[in-house]
């Protein structure tokens, strides 16, 4: 069947929800992606349905056997193809109106401004373990006023932080500059998750090998973020409802069927963080 593409019939169900006018602000609105991994392929496509007009992509990998579990986009068709590549397509066969800028090479110094330039907000999906690239990032949307959204993928359930301008920086509430990489990665997982509330039903512990940057993963987790993060996506593009900003954040599980409200002042530099970490780095050098 030959169907011409009308954006408005295509994200009509979206109104109700939104009002036409809103709808038409979304579709005027321009978001960074940095990862198309785990979350990051679920981000584009949920906030592609939203109905946002314009991406900028970025992510240097190819689709490889291990991301079937989670990562939008991960098939037989598409294996060894570069990830910007599949999820552009899939985007622009949801909205073919979709401007997208690909960014092949991922987030570099050289590319970082253009990345950037003409967006209106950042949704966070580097792999875990990128701190270059994530401090970097971070630190050039706090200077330059960009909203940044990370909704971490934890166990079965989601762990939300807003870094909004004028408020808390993603340096102030994480603390990474200048530390060791064990110290970025207890500083940054216990940052994200306060609440902690995945580590209860952990079956095999053996599966979590921070040294060599490997852990399990689900794809429900994956799919919270991304309906999570365009929520918030929403809010902040429209200019409306009660938006979190760091230090507040939200932690749901599916699995424990718990939502919680977290609020660290002064990040992890709080008492009650300080001492987490602690405990969390005496517990991984026994390991």
């Amino acid at each position: 069947m030959n169907t011409i593409f009308n954006y408005n019939q295509a994200f009509s169900r979206n109104i109700g929800w939104v009002t036409e006018q809103e709808q038409q602000i979304i579709r005027s609105k321009a978001i960074a992606i940095a990862g198309l991994g785990g979350v990051g392929g679920s981000h584009l496509l949920t906030l592609a349905r939203l109905g946002i007009g314009a991406f900028h992509i970025a992510d240097f990998d190819n689709f490889e056997l291990q991301n079937f579990n989670r990562q939008a986009g991960a098939t037989i068709q598409h294996l060894d193809r570069p990830k910007t590549d599949v999820l552009a397509e899939m985007a622009q066969d949801i909205n073919p109106e979709l401007e997208i800028k690909k960014f092949p090479n991922g987030v570099t110094k050289d590319n970082l401004s253009e990345f950037f330039t003409g967006v209106d907000l950042y949704v966070d999906a580097l792999d875990f373990f990128a701190f270059d690239a994530r401090e970097m990032v971070f630190a050039y949307c706090a200077e330059h006023g960009i909203p940044a959204i990370t909704a971490a993928p934890l166990g079965m359930g989601v762990a939300l932080l807003n870094f909004l301008p004028g408020k808390m920086t993603f340096e102030q509430y994480f603390q990474l500059n200048g530390k060791s990489e064990t110290d970025k990665t207890l500083h940054f997982l216990l940052g994200l998750s306060p609440a902690m509330l995945q580590r209860g039903y952990l079956v095999d512990k053996s599966t979590v090998d921070l040294i060599n940057h490997k852990g399990p993963s689900t794809p429900m987790a994956c799919e919270l973020c991304a309906g999570v993060a365009a929520t918030q996506a929403l809010k902040i593009l429209l200019k409306r409802g009660n938006v979190l900003a760091a230090p507040w954040g939200l932690h749901f599980d599916a699995y424990c069927n718990k939502l919680v409200k977290t609020w660290r002042p002064g990040g992890n530099n709080h008492p009650f963080q300080r001492l987490s970490i602690a405990l969390a780095k005496m517990q991984y050098m026994r390991q």
